[in-house]
């Protein structure tokens, strides 16, 4: 008790001692907050003092750097500056010097702002592995091209530009691949040749915008032709340009946005001291940053982008008063599309009678070479991919082709479906019989394999591809017949197929289930596949669409003829999330119809957004989901089981069990074996048969099923391409 009271009295004593010495408590405490005033207005004037010394450097973050680390001292510590350009790389594409001669002078006006500054050869650069860094950088990147002749890139130049135009084409590399990256334009080029005046310059300005790049400023394009060069030189035109790229250099290092000339759509431009850092880096409509005085020097934007802003695009808002001039926008580009295409491009054949299957739109977008009036070629991704050591397809995987020695063709552009998951967007005809003046197969496969050699050489001396491999593929070994549209309704599809073997190459037919007729009637192939993309009536007329009213007959009538094929057959499945999965029992009951060897289950490949399919990433499985499916699929069918995978493709097989021999699977193929098999076969009028068992080979443990390699090639180096999004394409 004697504690407590003394415990309280110490208290009462303080709280009084307290209260009787107020005046200077307050006293002190004001005197507090008057000293944290001043602290933080000499904190304030100080960095407003290393922001005004920083502007005198030309605005560049790296010249007040070392004067905000001095002033680090106790209460007034600065935060580093941000940078908003780390650098500048130039790339140069020249064949007589010039643009070389243009990135040196540039390179040393950057470096006279304390800039770093990298002058990169395109010849000597692999935009496949390094471009997409660019976008997280915070590097400007310059592109000084020249235009060679007839329209074409430099040497130097030739594969960067093929490059970037199969990117910007490419729906596996997305529509935003390369945002962040941010750019400039200067083309060289000559007037006098009208038709091809700067066309480079101008298409790798379209390619990166294609990508979500974004253009610092516009385009510019320097004249070789004194008469017509704005300013009396191509070296004028440079110097010029080169003026106005310093100073928005410049405005880009103090995180500044070039104030609006007036000109941007609807005169609503955001102010500068609203900008955020995101709208600096993504400067999409660099017209809108433009002046007049750069007007007269530049052009304004590609052409796609011009269009789009003219048409509203597909996700702007539109006022009323402008309906009126979209509506004749868009009646003049339908007109001008069906005079391109002779009026038919998407219509039924009978509109495309005595006519040639005209498709600038896979010529242009696709990169198809068309052959003729009907035929087409075009160099897979994996042909590519091989000759740089990166892997091979799933059909490398299964079958042993090998990538880089496969031509993808088809000798009719033409389908009698029109697919959910077409990756041509059915950019290609349909139609349910052949209506047109019909192109020799001699003609067709000799400019196939012209077209294929063009293309492949057009990678000779380009970074990372292999020298052996260069050489074997000038010369195919397979064909995959399975490019785009429905090869055996072709008249000489047997023809066709022939010359290939009498060539030594290998066949791969794909068809859609829709032509029995012609499936009992085809010749001996490598492989001959069917299109299993539905179980069911209802189904397949949802997935595939067929214009055939009797489809569902067609297709069991193909199935029952494929089951008479003494040669290899195979059943593809393609898996589209909550469309065709639930179906096992009815794909089994398929499968004891056809008897197929084999049977490839895939997942869909998302082709990006179409008005002609509804289908979403939602609907593509994961590998785990298909491998789940197909483990359910083969407990139904006692006859076959799970023998290889291709991880990389989104893809399994499922093989007959005749195939696993002495405990080993041969799923592989004797190419050799089978030239010599079809030769007797054709020697012998058809009399002297043989089977799929005769050419079969040995399949690689690293190709199996539950492998570590997971079906990737252990001689090649597997490449991940740095992408925002997951890489689910497929073959």
């Amino acid at each position: 008790l004697d504690v407590s009271v003394d415990m309280w009295n110490f208290f009462y004593t303080c709280l009084v001692s307290l209260w009787l010495h107020r005046f200077y408590i307050y006293s002190a405490v004001a005197f507090g907050i008057s000293i944290w005033i001043v602290i933080q207005f000499t904190t304030t004037k100080t960095k407003k003092k290393v922001t005004e010394h920083g502007e005198k450097y030309n605005g560049n973050p790296a010249s007040s750097e070392g004067i905000e680390d001095k002033l680090v001292n106790g209460y007034a510590t600065l935060q580093a500056k941000e940078v908003y350009v780390a650098g500048v790389k130039i790339f140069y594409g020249s064949q007589t010097g010039t643009a070389k001669r243009f990135a040196k002078g540039l390179a040393e006006a950057v470096i006279s702002l304390n800039l770093p500054v990298e002058v990169i050869s395109m010849g000597d650069y692999d935009p496949d592995d390094c471009l997409s860094e660019e976008t997280t950088s915070r590097n400007i990147c310059v592109f000084l091209v020249a235009t060679y002749t007839d329209g074409q890139p430099t040497e130097s130049a030739a594969w960067f530009c093929k490059w970037l135009e199969e990117a910007a084409n490419d729906f596996r590399f997305g529509k935003t691949y390369l945002k962040g990256l941010r750019y400039a334009v200067f083309g060289l080029g000559n007037s006098v040749y009208v038709d091809h005046y700067n066309t480079v310059g101008r298409n790798i300005d379209r390619w990166l915008w294609m990508l979500s790049a974004s253009r610092i400023m516009t385009r510019a394009e320097g004249d070789c032709n004194v008469a017509q060069s704005k300013h009396g030189s191509i070296e004028a035109d440079f110097e010029a340009w080169r003026a106005k790229f310093l100073s928005r250099l410049q405005a880009l290092c103090r995180g500044e946005k070039k104030p609006c000339s007036g000109k941007c759509k609807k005169g609503k431009c955001k102010s500068p001291g609203k900008q955020s850092k995101e709208s600096s880096d993504h400067e999409h409509g660099a017209s809108e940053y433009e002046n007049t005085e750069a007007e007269e020097l530049f052009e304004t934007s590609s052409e796609e982008e011009a269009d789009a802003e003219e048409a509203g695009g597909t996700n702007s808002v539109i006022d009323v008063e402008d309906l009126g001039g979209i509506m004749s926008h868009m009646k003049k580009a339908k007109s001008g599309l069906d005079s391109r295409v002779g009026g038919g491009m998407y219509h039924p054949f009978p509109r495309l009678s005595r006519n040639p299957i005209r498709t600038p739109i896979l010529a242009a977008q696709g990169g198809y070479k068309l052959i003729g009036s009907h035929s087409g070629v075009k160099l897979c991704r994996w042909t590519k991919s091989m000759l740089r050591g990166r892997g091979g397809c799933y059909k490398h995987t299964f079958y042993g082709i090998e990538s880089h020695r496969c031509m993808e063709a088809t000798p009719s552009l033409a389908c009698a479906n029109k697919c959910v998951f077409c990756w041509r967007h059915h950019t290609n005809p349909v139609g349910t019989e052949w209506r047109w003046k019909m192109d020799q197969p001699e003609m067709i496969l000799q400019e196939a394999i012209e077209n294929h050699q063009n293309m492949i050489k057009q990678f000779k001396g380009v970074s990372g591809v292999k020298a052996d491999r260069f050489e074997e593929a000038m010369t195919a070994k397979h064909c995959a017949l399975s490019l785009v549209g429905e090869p055996i309704m072709y008249p000489e599809i047997n023809r066709f197929v022939k010359l290939l073997h009498q060539h030594s190459i290998s066949s791969f037919l794909v068809t859609n289930a829709q032509f029995p007729d012609e499936i009992r009637n085809l010749e001996p192939v490598t492989q001959l596949y069917v299109s299993v993309d539905a179980s069911t009536k209802e189904s397949l007329k949802r997935i595939d669409r067929p214009l055939f009213k009797d489809f569902w007959q067609r297709f069991l009538d193909s199935l029952k003829a494929l089951s008479e094929k003494q040669q290899r057959t195979v059943y593809r499945l393609t898996l589209v999330k909550a469309w065709n999965v639930d179906e096992l029992k009815a794909y089994a009951d398929l499968i004891s119809l056809g008897k197929p060897d084999f049977i490839e289950v895939k997942g869909v490949t998302y082709c990006g957004e179409s008005s002609a399919s509804n289908l979403t990433m939602a609907n593509v499985p994961w590998h785990e989901e298909v491998v789940h499916f197909v483990q359910e699929l083969a407990n139904l069918i006692p006859d076959y089981e799970i023998a290889c995978e291709h991880e990389h493709s989104n893809c399994l097989l499922i093989a007959h069990k005749k195939f696993k021999i002495n405990g080993e699977w041969c799923t592989w193929i004797n190419y050799d074996r089978f030239q010599e098999l079809v030769q007797e076969h054709e020697r012998s009028g058809g009399s002297k048969t043989f089977t799929a068992a005769d050419y079969a080979a040995r399949t690689p443990l690293w190709a199996l099923f539950g492998s570590r390699e997971r079906g990737f090639d252990p001689l090649d180096v597997r490449y991940q391409r740095r992408s925002k999004a997951r890489d689910i394409s497929g073959c």
